[in-house]
């Protein structure tokens, strides 16, 4: 997995890769032992070269902060397969859309209702995945003529969860 991650408004560019059970990190190109555990919601504790650090996760609808030892980071994380496949989905916007799942898991919550007005990026419905909580977001422009799933309903791969028009 690629991301950009921006910190204080500097790009850094971050490759995460799992092997023989554990991460592999290079940032910016250098490649940096990481062990990781996540202990609870929000949290993330790190041993990085031997060094222990926890990070906390604080996100309102518009920003997202991370706290590390008492110090506070603006951060934005972007996902490039994730932008190109936006940009390629937008140039689409005539006819229905199926929200589909994208990965197995179970149906957390639904952030609209059925005939909700919706902008492309909103998000529709959050279903969890190994203990991640993963928000799916309406690919379009448009009114949700259809949701297919219930709150903690599971779901597989490729299930459609909603219809935008």
């Amino acid at each position: 997995m690629i991301y950009e991650v921006i910190v204080g408004g500097k790009p850094h560019r971050l490759e995460l890769e799992k092997a023989d059970g554990a991460w592999e990190c290079r940032l910016d190109g250098i490649s940096i032992p990481v062990d990781a555990l996540i202990p609870r919601r929000d949290v993330l504790s790190l041993l990085v070269h031997g060094q222990s650090y926890e990070v906390k996760r604080e996100q309102t609808a518009t920003d997202l902060h991370l706290w590390i030892r008492g110090a506070r980071f603006a951060v934005e994380l972007r996902d490039p397969r994730s932008l190109r496949s936006r940009q390629k989905a937008a140039g689409d916007e005539k006819g229905p859309r199926k929200i589909l799942a994208p990965m197995p898991g179970r149906v957390v919550r639904l952030l609209v209702a059925e005939n909700s007005d919706v902008d492309a990026g909103q998000g529709i419905v959050v279903v969890e995945a190994m203990k991640m909580q993963n928000e799916i977001k309406s690919p379009k422009k448009g009114v949700v003529k259809k949701i297919s799933t219930i709150p903690g309903a599971a779901v597989n791969n490729g299930d459609v969860l909603a219809i935008v028009e």
